[in-house]
């Protein structure tokens, strides 16, 4: 039998203790360094807890290491931070778009923004020539914010407005016929497939600490920005007559809080491509743990997606050796029966 929907939100605002948000806290924050430490540890060659020292300490001082064991730690560190980073704000992002548009199904690669992004940077490397950081950067965000548009206008009309399940089936059909465009343009170009491969599935194995550096400032506003938004989104999740009563201004709020969702999703798209699902299952799996308050969702989901691009990313590693499986194929694995979950469980009236 499903819940009404005062049910549900009476489940889902359940309070939850501040010794609990507390534990959960710690305990993703342990998480968070084992998942580093399991990073550094495993792929093609198994690596010991000296060796990563070692590798690391070199790597500190500038130097290159000359064992094999260091040198596969020095050459794991740039993809494990960008897994890190792009973990966080994926999972960031997911909960923005989730909280601002009271829809269960939002996250970036569901809703076509990972995929506009790719196909932006895409068009911009095969007929504009582009090959810098802040070219990529410039075009993910281009084709990051007219898809958001484009899916939540279209999953807006017909009888009964936006609704969970019209974002979400706008959104497959636009990361559809997308990808088609992107696999339309990368397979005539065989000589570059392989460099451009990962713009369709997402993959952190092309870290480069000067790209990093380029996404960097993005993330660190939209990261501050999205915890600024956090008692404003509490109170729009009570509605919009009672947010509006609180003083909350909330077409500003959604806005602003769009802007940093979809700023999040396009500089990682810039760097890893169109990695999915991890701003779904994220913010779902903090909410079963912390409950609902976004001054703790926030934060926790981005703890809880970088633990999970990491070791998403180490998985494809070790199954695929020698070679690897890109992450954004794990984390897809992973996601698809949540989608489902989610989607059997929403009440969709509106169908």
């Amino acid at each position: 039998m499903t819940d009404t929907p005062i049910a549900q939100r009476r489940a889902s605002t359940a309070p939850v203790g501040a010794r609990r948000r507390v534990v959960v806290l710690v305990g993703l924050i342990a998480a968070v360094v084992v998942s580093i430490v399991i990073s550094l540890s495993f792929g093609s060659r198994p690596v010991s807890i000296p060796e990563i020292v070692d590798g690391i300490g070199l790597w500190l001082r500038g130097e290159t290491a000359s064992d094999i064991g260091a040198l596969a730690v020095q050459s794991r560190v740039p993809r494990t931070v960008l897994a890190l980073l792009a973990g966080a704000a994926l999972a960031l992002s997911g909960a923005l778009m989730q909280a601002i548009t009271r829809n269960p199904l939002a996250d970036p690669g569901i809703l076509g923004v990972n995929t506009g992004a790719a196909l932006a940077v895409v068009i911009g490397i095969a007929f504009l020539g582009v090959s810098s950081g802040f070219g990529y950067l410039g075009l993910a965000l281009v084709g990051a914010f007219v898809t958001a548009f484009f899916v939540y206008f279209v999953g807006s009309v017909g009888p009964g407005g936006t609704t969970p399940i019209k974002l979400a089936l706008a959104g497959a059909a636009t990361t559809a016929a997308l990808s088609s465009v992107v696999s339309a343009i990368l397979l005539p170009r065989q000589n570059v497939m392989d460099e451009f491969r990962y713009w369709q599935v997402g993959n952190v194995g092309r870290a480069d600490w000067d790209t990093m550096a380029v996404i960097a400032p993005v993330l660190v506003i939209g990261t501050v920005v999205a915890l600024l938004c956090a008692s404003s989104l509490n109170a729009l999740g009570l509605g919009d007559d009672v947010a509006v009563g609180l003083g909350v201004r909330v077409g500003r709020i959604r806005i602003v809080a769009a802007v940093a969702g979809v700023a999040l999703c396009a500089a990682v798209t810039a760097v890893a491509g169109p990695i999915g699902f991890v701003g779904l299952m994220i913010p779902h799996a903090v909410r079963q743990l912390a409950g609902s308050d976004q001054r703790w969702l926030l934060p926790l989901s981005a703890l809880g997606g970088a633990i999970l691009l990491v070791l998403a990313d180490t998985i494809g590693r070790v199954i695929g050796s020698p070679g690897e499986v890109e992450a954004g194929i794990i984390t897809a694995f992973l996601g698809a029966p949540v989608l489902i979950a989610i989607a059997r469980r929403t009440r969709l009236k509106a169908m």
